[in-house]
């Protein structure tokens, strides 16, 4: 069987938290849970804590991208087989990660992304950010010379190839549209496949809908800039 481990960012995700372990827990419990507090301020360690799960807290907030390559490190580290990256807010379905890792034990992918806009296409959001992820996937896109259609979605998830990778090459700033760039110029098969979302029920998301449009600028100033550097060597995988 393999081995497979759910890396789980979580910043002030107290009150959603205790949720995604559950849910996981639920359909996957063969699954280990790996949730990278950083730094919260809130009670989001305490749950974790109470639930049984594996906490990695960080001592200063690193956002996103230093979350999830401490997530991504530690399952390198420890050997595992498939690293899945599930959001702390409560939108990414657990009952959906077998479509993630499907291809990837069938030999198909390295990276599979679950993409809000295939299939069903049922996600609900505003439009200014709808927008925006529009744009920068269609960006990606014309940068890597394949269709892209959800950069943004932090469902994902890697072999153990791309584990090792992304443990040592992984951006601070806009990390997974950034990471798409880096993946494609290192020639991992990435694949997108359709998975349902939902709306978080509780707390605030990091992006406002006033911010969307400067946030779509700095990621595609980001993905250009990633897409102008060198592939890494053989000898830095």
């Amino acid at each position: 069987m393999p081995k497979i481990a759910a890396i789980i960012p979580a910043y002030n995700e107290a009150e959603n938290i205790g949720g995604v372990i559950r849910e996981i827990k639920e359909h996957h419990p063969e699954i280990k849970i790996v949730v990278v507090n950083d730094a919260s301020t809130d009670n989001t360690e305490a749950v974790v804590m109470e639930s049984g799960e594996t906490v990695l807290t960080l001592a200063h907030n690193l956002g996103i991208g230093g979350a999830v390559q401490t997530g991504l490190r530690y399952a390198a580290e420890n050997d595992y087989d498939i690293a899945i990256q599930v959001d702390g807010d409560g939108q990414h379905i657990p009952a959906e990660i077998d479509k993630l890792t499907d291809p990837i034990l069938a030999g198909d992918a390295d990276v599979v992304i679950g993409s809000r806009f295939l299939g069903v296409g049922n996600f609900k959001s505003s439009l200014s950010r709808k927008l925006g992820i529009r744009v920068i996937s269609l960006v990606n896109s014309i940068l890597v010379g394949s269709k892209t259609t959800d950069n943004t979605s932090g469902f994902r998830a890697h072999n153990k190839r791309a584990i090792a990778f992304l443990s040592e090459h992984y951006s601070q700033d806009y990390p997974e549209p950034v990471a798409v760039i880096e993946l494609f110029r290192n020639r991992f098969r990435v694949m997108e496949v359709p998975t349902r979302m939902r709306e978080r029920e509780r707390g605030s998301s990091s992006i406002g809908a006033l911010n969307s449009i400067y946030y779509m600028i700095k990621v595609i100033m980001a993905n250009v800039i990633a897409f102008s550097r060198k592939p890494a060597s053989k000898e830095d995988d």
